[in-house]
């Protein structure tokens, strides 16, 4: 194999406990053009609103999962009745099934589309399609009016939105590769994921701008002020995706003795997954590919239900709730872009251990505290917050210092299958304690499990990090 310039890869660096031939090391020391890398970080700004407005802060926690999607029967009764609470908390375990069967979509297709996607050497191409997928998705939130038949459908198109963004995230990933270094990589991970946490501090701020406004005069009725957010943040995805596109490179020319057909695409996964196992310079990476499934989901757990939690249980309302948010994403942004140069540092292993340790510590004291009232939220909150990007940014900068060359969409995307698809754990936790129970309060805890669990699953994983100069 060779690389795109035709140079043949470098020999395996033994004396730096680095893994050989990897797809970074190939970038040499030459940094990226500025442009190429604020542009690429530009699609975590353009994309994050559907994560912290819809999917986190806003349309779900603040409407999809509200009393506006239950019967009016439920409704008179009144938010003390147990059958009001069972069926607020139906709702969000409603939420937590379609974040379920989500996550098993992306186990099917997320590896072999990340593969193809490589074997052709048309990241980008894939970039679009699942960009352009969960822009549809956005856009399509507006029929979801506010009447109890209609609940499902917001599930349906928030889950696949989250599987679409995902397939494009794989691809997006995989280009990070192309414009950074062993030496830049953590802080240009960082730098993107801070950019999706600003993002949606702007995204949430303008909400706050139009509820001050009174919706600038629009009816509510309908849920009209919800879905037309919706529709925002479909146009702001369009609007900022776009640099990505005409700046950023391929990480790669592609590998035309790799592409099958579709189906069997997935015995040529098998193998692959078995190889990285086989081989001792790879096998770091198949053993963090697993404990990440654990921990990320946890991660994902947190953005998926937070805002759920601070309205159901601790009684957060509209402007509460968006200030929040926004407070949230703020330390989130800059400890993340911090924490990507202590990467480059003390290495990603670090990094993620720290920030899940004071996730779980976090996690416990609000679960415990709970009828303290909303300021053990805000507390605990804001720490989880400060710690959840770290541990994100850390992780995607570990895979990519051991992602074999002209494998890195496929690697991705075994990165998002192990990550995602294994939403089982978080989501089935919080919706199997919530149903148990018939209290939301108890998913905090099964979000907090699944964090602890990954944390032990990564204490044993083999950290390989190129020498640092000097």
């Amino acid at each position: 194999m060779t690389t795109p310039d035709d140079t043949p890869p470098p020999p395996p660096t033994a004396n730096s406990g680095a893994v050989g031939v990897i797809g970074l090391e190939l970038r040499g020391d030459t940094p990226a053009p500025k442009k190429q890398v604020y542009s690429w970080a530009l699609w975590d700004w353009a994309t994050q609103p559907f994560n912290t407005v819809i999917l986190t802060f806003i349309f779900t926690a603040l409407y999809l999962t509200t009393e506006q999607f239950l019967p009016p029967d439920i409704v008179a009764l009144g938010d003390k009745d147990e059958a009001y609470i069972a069926a607020e908390a139906e709702l969000a375990s409603g939420l937590g099934l379609g974040s379920t069967v989500a996550g098993f979509a992306i186990l099917l297709l997320a590896p072999v589309l990340g593969q193809r996607a490589d074997a052709a050497g048309r990241q980008k191409l894939w970039l679009g399609i699942g960009t352009g997928a969960l822009v549809a998705c956005m856009f399509g939130l507006w029929f979801v009016e506010p009447t109890p038949t209609l609940f499902w459908l917001g599930v349906a198109l928030i889950s696949a939105g989250s599987v679409f963004g995902e397939i494009a995230a794989v691809n997006s990933n995989a280009m990070l590769i192309g414009i950074a270094n062993p030496k830049t990589i953590g802080r240009i991970s960082g730098l993107g994921w801070g950019f999706g946490y600003l993002g949606g501090i702007v995204a949430l701020v303008l909400v706050v701008v139009f509820f001050l406004a009174d919706w600038f005069g629009l009816p509510e009725d309908g849920g009209l002020p919800f879905r037309i957010i919706a529709v925002g943040c479909a146009v702001w995805a369009i609007v900022f995706s776009i640099p990505i596109f005409l700046n950023v490179p391929e990480p790669s020319l592609g590998r035309p003795e790799r592409q099958v057909g579709f189906f069997r695409s997935y015995a040529l996964l098998v193998k692959d997954v078995a190889g990285l196992y086989r081989s001792s310079e790879t096998r770091p990476t198949f053993w963090f590919l697993l404990a990440s499934a654990v921990f990320r989901d946890g991660l994902g757990g947190v953005f998926a239900f937070g805002a759920v939690i601070a309205g159901q249980v601790f009684g957060f309302q509209f402007l509460e709730l968006v200030i929040f948010g926004i407070a949230a994403n703020l330390i989130a942004g800059v400890s993340t872009i911090l924490a990507g140069r202590l990467d480059d540092r003390f290495g990603a292993k670090r990094i993620i251990l720290f920030a899940l340790g004071a996730m779980v510590v976090a996690g416990l004291a609000v679960f415990f505290l709970v009828e303290a009232g909303a300021t053990v939220f805000w507390i605990g909150g804001l720490v989880l917050c400060a710690f959840v990007g770290p541990a994100q940014s850390a992780s995607r900068s570990f895979l990519a210092r051991v992602t074999p060359a002209g494998r890195e969409g496929e690697i991705f995307g075994l990165y998002a299958t192990t990550g995602r698809a294994a939403s089982w754990m978080a989501s089935a936790a919080w919706t199997g304690l919530i149903v148990l129970t018939a209290q939301t309060k108890f998913g905090i805890l099964g979000i907090v499990l699944v964090l602890l669990l990954g944390l032990l699953l990564l204490l044993p994983v083999q950290e390989r990090r190129v020498a640092r100069a000097g």
